[in-house]
């Protein structure tokens, strides 16, 4: 489809021209080559780590790896959460 007759399609319309394109690789831009992040691995003292396992077994998760994740992503959105109260709040006063 060209850029010239840009309209909004509906998903069976996307569906049916992405089908008919399929073989035409003429249809198609060069691929995109997207390479996973390596895992990170972090060291906590054993005191530390001794009391997360037990926290997590009395969340029955399944691995403490697991469950340091989720804390780790849960204490991570508030604190954007809180990056972007304080932004606000900085901008409201300023403007």
């Amino acid at each position: 489809m060209s850029t010239k007759n840009k309209r909004n399609l509906s998903e069976k319309e996307i569906d049916r021209l992405v089908i008919a394109q399929a073989d035409d690789d003429s249809a198609w831009s060069k691929p995109i080559r997207v390479q996973k992040t390596k895992p990170a691995s972090i060291s906590i003292p054993p005191e530390l780590a001794a009391r997360a396992a037990f926290l997590a077994q009395l969340h029955r998760t399944q691995s403490l790896d697991e469950w340091v994740t989720r804390v780790i992503e849960e204490r991570i959105e508030l604190e954007e959460a809180a990056f972007i109260g304080v932004k606000q709040d900085l901008t409201s006063k300023a403007g």
